[in-house]
């Protein structure tokens, strides 16, 4: 599929409606078959590639998992145990689990959050081991006026606890990086250099960084010479356009086609999640159609 695709080309009216009938797939709210079809991705099998299912939070989790499917790839991001059913049940994995977090606010840079954290992480940790998932994230919260060398040794304190647990069971715990000059204001863990160094004090294989690519470019930027020089602390990747984590198409200022390949020269193995919203358009009048084919042409953008 070329980078150049449009949306309109991404949408094809035409004759295999019926085949989706055929197949039984369940298409999201406000679609129509016709609307749905997308031409055929052919992964080339450097990136596997998932999404957040927070942003397209218009479609129920089993209409995504429809989309996903009828895209060509198979992993949904951030799903927690009450819903891995139905990624089980549509052949879906989850390439990044959540709800064992306080929330993006009160995290493990809080010792008072400690007791309540390793009982949560833990139990997720026992719950996917058993439904046989690998990547459970976290945050370190807010600072709070708190100093970063402080939030630094109480983040490291209180996740030491629970990465023995955690390499048993092959689960590998991920602290985010947020920016804190737009959309996260206050959140610590806001630097490629601040999350490394907790992942040296940590010292374990199986605590790295979710290095959100819009996140980091906003805060810091140089993203591809970070992938080059730190890639072994990373993960898993996010993606979103710079600015505003729209589609990341040719309206923003990262080209996302020489971020994945840094990533794929660093022997990277895990998921590369997207995690733009798509636009409404003028009026909120982008079809839910519309903003599927914004989701199918961005992994098409980022399958170099």
């Amino acid at each position: 599929m070329s980078h150049q695709l449009n949306r309109r080309e991404l949408l094809r009216k035409a004759a295999q409606v019926s085949m989706l009938a055929s197949a039984g797939v369940v298409l999201p709210r406000g679609v129509s078959a016709a609307e749905f079809v997308v031409e055929p991705f052919q992964n080339r099998g450097n990136i596997r590639h998932s999404v957040a299912q927070w942003t397209y939070g218009f479609l129920s989790l089993e209409e995504l998992c429809a989309a996903v499917k009828e895209i060509g790839f198979a992993a949904i991001d951030l799903i927690g145990p009450q819903q891995w059913q139905i990624l089980k049940d549509h052949g879906i994995d989850c390439s990044m689990c959540n709800g064992a977090e306080i929330s993006l606010t009160e995290g493990w840079n809080n010792p008072d959050n400690h007791s309540t954290l390793i009982n949560n992480y833990q139990n997720h940790i026992e719950l996917m081991a058993q439904a046989g998932y690998k990547n459970l994230i976290c945050f370190s919260g807010n600072r709070n006026s708190m100093d970063d060398e402080i939030g630094l040794q109480h983040c490291s304190d209180g996740l030491k606890q629970i990465m023995s647990l955690a390499e048993r069971n092959n689960i590998v715990i991920h602290m985010e990086l947020f920016n804190s000059k737009i959309d996260h204001p206050d959140y610590m863990c806001d630097s490629s250099a601040w999350g490394i160094e907790l992942c040296q004090r940590i010292g374990s294989p199986n605590f790295k960084l979710l290095y959100d690519i819009y996140h980091m470019q906003v805060q810091e930027g140089d993203v591809i010479r970070t992938i080059r020089d730190h890639h072994q602390w990373f993960g898993h990747y996010h993606t979103a356009g710079v600015p505003g984590r729209n589609e990341i198409d040719d309206t923003q200022e990262l080209y996302y086609p020489a971020i994945m390949r840094a990533i794929v020269a660093t022997g990277f193995d895990g998921y590369v999640a997207q995690e733009f919203i798509p636009r409404r358009g003028e009026n909120n009048n982008r079809t839910n159609a519309e903003r599927i084919a914004s989701l199918a042409q961005s992994v098409a953008i980022c399958d170099i």
